[in-house]
């Protein structure tokens, strides 16, 4: 009989949440035994749902907790190296949720602690990996079925920002590990360019933002970032090789004609754009943390993405081409 894994669930927000909701619904072998949040009437709310489940304001215990055999990281990027040092210590296989870390920095001492430990158990939530959409473009590129690509295209539009948003925020996750991955290559510098913010975007918001990014292998990555488009959420990708094109993203699944109009709907929110990509991620997280690994991008990844999100940085600041600066790769992540 294949056991249960018990998961510790660390932050309770809107993502944590709704990772808790999969547990046991869409997601089987797994369920919730800890959660934690620093504050504590909503980690009760949300492990008082849970048969057996203890709550906590320390992630420390929630990790500790009797039964944890996995820990699923959905805290804000800061509180992230802790809570993923703090699960390695105890030897735990982690999904992290993007960024790993916000600084480069942070990323490296999680490297090196898996490194002591001669194993990768660290997976950081880049779910769009697991998209079907993205998966096929990945095999189309992988197989040359449009030849040597030279151009992603890519679109990042949110119906609105949340009010803790910022402008750092725009650049810090702009679809950096989906143009890697897609491309098998390292991002090796970065250049920002921002017209004038839109009138919906709050005061000091520079929004929207235009990131070109240059790749290892001579291909050109350009990323509209756009957080106030005010219609809905559209995250869109383009491929163009030498021998052909491919886009995904379109969302059109179903068009209506009606009364003399045609259209469809389109998504408000992440959590409804990429439910199946989150269940997909979880099913072979979890089934790779019952053998005690991992089964997505790891914590080089995370590095590798904090990294550029830094020259990223930069270049807005500064108005210039920045060049990104990696570590040598260890062995370990080849």
């Amino acid at each position: 009989m294949t056991s249960t894994l018990g998961i510790a669930v660390i932050g309770a927000g809107k993502m944590g949440a709704d990772h808790v909701r999969r547990f046991g619904r869409t997601v089987g072998g797994a369920r919730v035994v800890a959660v934690a949040d620093p504050d504590g009437d909503r980690v009760k709310e949300v492990a008082g749902g849970l048969e057996g489940a203890s709550a906590h304001t320390d992630p420390a215990a929630a990790i500790a907790a009797p039964g944890v055999g996995a820990v699923l990281i959905a805290s804000p990027g800061p509180a992230h190296e802790e809570a993923v040092l703090a699960a390695l210590e105890r030897e735990l296989p982690v999904l992290c949720e993007k960024p790993l870390t916000p600084e480069p920095e942070g990323a490296l001492r999680i490297m090196e602690a898996e490194q002591r430990l001669g194993r990768r158990l660290v997976q950081v939530g880049f779910m769009r990996r697991f998209d079907a959409e993205y998966e096929r473009l990945k095999e189309l590129l992988d197989a040359g079925g449009i030849g040597r690509p030279l151009f992603l295209h890519c679109r990042h539009r949110n119906a609105s920002s949340p009010s803790f948003f910022t402008s750092d925020m725009l650049i810090s996750d702009s679809e950096v590990d989906a143009a890697r991955w897609l491309l098998g290559q390292e991002i090796t510098a970065v250049t920002v360019l921002s017209p004038r913010p839109t009138a919906a975007a709050p005061e000091g918001l520079a929004d929207p933002r235009l990131v070109l990014m240059e790749t290892a292998g001579g291909a050109v990555v350009d990323v509209e970032i756009f957080v106030n488009c005010g219609f809905g959420y559209q995250v869109q990708c383009e491929a163009v090789g030498e021998a052909g094109s491919a886009r995904i993203g379109d969302g059109h699944a179903m068009v209506v004609q009606s009364a003399g109009r045609w259209g469809g709907e389109i998504d408000q929110d992440f959590t409804v754009r990429f439910a199946d990509a989150y269940d997909r991620q979880l099913r072979r997280w979890v089934a790779a943390a019952g053998r005690g690994g991992v089964a997505g991008p790891d914590a080089w990844d995370g590095y590798a993405a904090a990294a550029v999100s830094r020259a990223g940085l930069a270049a807005a600041r500064s108005g210039a081409r920045t060049a990104v600066e990696l570590v040598p790769r260890p062995a370990l992540y080849r």
